[in-house]
């Protein structure tokens, strides 16, 4: 754990105005000269794709800070559709909410809503959210307090500095060698919702996992997903709009399973994700599978959850996967391109 840090903090978040970029996990893979038989390439493949998905939250970002946010009064965007329409459902989910607010007073209504729209009862929702103040307050809270000291340092001189939020991450010093914008970055789409981009075949699991442990990457990952809970709370309290994570994995150039303990770390890290913070993760996108592999997708679907598989989509994204690496979606010309695209996917 991080050890420099041992004040829990509670409290999700301030409102935010802008979004800053980070990174994800690098190096090269390189592909194999034959192809293996189609049973095994389809075996080989649904590996890969499980530990794919599980890598959502490997990059980070940070919106500035503002009135605290049990504070913060709700204002409507223009058009908001009626299931992310914050007040709407806010009205909707009045009484667990309100029921919800007694456990986590520091909680905003932002995040408690996220409990309780992720719940099919009060009790189950009730249940989830004292299982994240446990986690928050124990074996959680040094991650929490680095997370929450990192996105207050970044915009400390009232503009954004993404470098407390890469170097407050656990073990940043060494799992930052394999972080670059060329594997993983972040932007956002003009609705608001946050977009988390990764090219997996950058990603030298192996090689990292020589220099970290199981329990330091998982740490890491739940360190960035706060990060996340930070900006999309935030930026949902101050638009009215329900702000949510979707995620693109780009499989252009994979060729191989992943490290077993890359994996591991993974799984860990995924299996708390929905669990303490529900209803943040928005559409996952498979691009660019290989045309061997389209065949197969009726297979992986059933390798994941029911909720992953509702938000789920296997789709080409042609711009996406001519790009030798992400670094030209950090902005200007190709990330409107991309974001372009990206819109057209999300209405298939």
């Amino acid at each position: 754990m991080i050890r420099e840090r041992k004040t829990a903090i509670q409290s999700r978040g301030a409102c935010a105005k802008s979004l800053g970029e980070n990174c994800g996990l690098a190096s090269n893979k390189t592909l194999e000269s034959k192809l293996p038989a189609e049973s095994q390439l389809c075996d080989r493949a649904k590996m890969r794709i499980a530990a794919i998905l599980l890598l959502q939250g490997a990059s980070a970002f940070v919106a500035p800070p503002s009135a605290p946010r049990r504070l913060v009064q709700l204002r409507a965007a223009a058009v908001v559709d009626p299931a992310k329409d914050v007040p709407k459902l806010l009205d909707q989910q009045r009484a667990t909410v309100d029921a919800l607010k007694e456990l986590a007073p520091d909680f905003s209504e932002v995040a408690l809503l996220r409990f309780a729209l992720a719940f099919k009862t009060q009790s189950e929702a009730a249940t989830a959210l004292k299982e994240t103040l446990t986690w928050r307050s124990g074996a959680g809270s040094d991650i929490v307090a680095a997370a929450g000291a990192a996105y207050k340092e970044a915009f400390a001189t009232g503009k954004y500095n993404n470098d407390p939020v890469r170097e407050g991450a656990p073990h940043a010093k060494t799992i930052n060698q394999y972080i670059t914008p060329k594997n993983i970055l972040t932007m956002s789409t003009a609705e608001g919702d946050l977009v988390y981009v990764i090219r997996a075949s950058l990603i030298d699991d192996t090689k990292m996992m020589r220099t970290v442990s199981v329990a330091q990457l998982v740490e890491f990952l739940l360190y960035v997903k706060e990060i996340h809970a930070l900006v999309a709370d935030a930026r949902s309290a101050r638009t009215g709009r329900l702000c949510t994570v979707v995620f693109a994995n780009d499989i252009s150039g994979i060729s191989q399973i992943p490290d077993r303990k890359f994996s591991q770390a993974l799984t860990q890290s995924s299996e708390q994700y929905e669990k303490l913070y529900p209803s943040l993760a928005g559409a996952t996108l498979i691009t660019n599978l290989p045309f061997i592999l389209q065949a197969f997708v009726g297979l992986f679907t059933p390798l994941f959850p029911q909720s992953l598989q509702d938000r789920l989509k296997f789709v080409p994204a042609p711009y996406l996967g001519k790009l030798k690496d992400l670094t030209p979606l950090a902005g200007g010309a190709s990330r409107k391109v991309f974001l372009g695209e990206l819109k057209r996917l999300l209405k298939k």
